[in-house]
C-alpha cells in the first residue's frame, strides 16, 4: 500500500513547533511529520507524497545561509512546491523565507515587534479564502521578529499595521505567509519569554485571549487546508 500524503512541518529550532496548528492537524486527522532541519534532518524527495509545507519560525535571519546551510536548501525546496502547486503555510520566519524563495527582499525592519499587537487584515484578505467567516478586522496577534519583507511581484498584502506594514501575504494560489505568531501556546510563551520580566503580562494576555484566538486560528486553519 502507498504511503499516504502527509503535511511536512520544517522547524529551524527545537522550541519552535506547531502549537495550535498541530493541534487543528491531530484533531481532524490530517498526518504530519516534523522536518528538524536544525538536526540536520533531509527536505522532503518525493513530492507525489507531500499534502502542504508549513515552515514555522526561528531566531536566525534567512541570509545566514553559511551559519544554518539548511536555508538555501529550504529555499530551494519552497520554490520547487511553488512550481508544483503545493500549499505552503509560513509562520514569522517562514513568511520571510516565503518572500525570499519568490525574489523579494527581507531586511531589518524599522522597529522589533516583541509582545502582543494587533493586525488589520486587507480587503483583499476579505477576500480572500483563507480567512472566510473571519468578520473582525482587526485581530490580537503575537509578535517577535526584527525583519520584515517586501512583496514579491503580484503578492497581495493581506494584513498589516503601522509598525511593521507587511504581515501577512499570499504567493500564487495557495502559498501564505503569516510574520505574526498564529500558532502560539501557553507553554510556548512560558518557554520562549523565560527571565524576561515581560513573561507574567505576556501569559496572562494570552489567558485573555485564548478562546478568541482559537477561533480565530481554527477558522484560518479549517480554510488553509480546505485548499489541501
Amino acid at each position: 500500500m502507498a504511503d499516504p500524503k502527509r503535511v511536512y512541518i520544517l522547524k529551524h529550532v527545537a522550541n519552535e513547533d506547531a502549537g495550535t496548528l498541530a493541534d487543528f492537524m491531530t484533531e481532524n486527522n490530517i498526518a504530519f511529520e516534523y522536518v528538524n532541519l536544525y538536526a540536520e534532518a533531509s527536505l522532503p524527495a518525493d513530492f507525489s507524497r507531500v499534502q502542504a509545507v508549513i515552515a514555522m519560525g526561528g531566531p536566525m535571519n534567512v541570509d545566514e545561509e553559511v551559519k544554518h546551510p539548511f536555508l538555501k536548501a529550504e529555499n530551494k525546496f519552497i520554490q520547487e512546491i511553488g512550481k508544483k502547486g503545493i500549499p505552503f503555510f509560513g509562520v514569522c520566519l517562514g513568511s520571510q523565507l516565503l518572500a525570499k524563495a519568490f525574489g523579494a527582499r527581507v531586511y531589518k525592519a524599522a522597529a522589533k515587534e516583541v509582545g502582543w499587537g494587533e493586525v488589520t487584515l486587507t480587503g483583499r484578505a476579505l477576500e480572500d479564502r483563507v480567512f472566510r467567516g473571519i468578520k473582525e478586522e482587526t485581530l490580537p496577534v503575537l509578535q517577535w521578529h526584527e525583519d520584515t519583507f517586501d512583496l514579491p511581484k503580484g503578492a497581495p498584502l493581506l494584513a498589516t499595521n503601522p509598525i511593521v506594514p507587511n504581515q501577512a501575504l499570499r504567493c500564487q494560489d495557495k502559498m501564505y505567509g503569516f510574520q505574526f505568531h498564529i500558532e502560539v501556546k501557553r507553554g510556548m510563551l512560558e518557554d520562549w519569554f523565560a527571565g524576561r520580566e515581560d513573561k507574567e503580562e505576556i501569559v496572562n494576555r494570552f489567558d485573555t485571549l485564548e478562546t478568541r484566538l482559537k477561533e480565530l486560528s481554527w477558522k484560518i486553519y479549517r480554510n488553509f487546508f480546505s485548499i489541501c
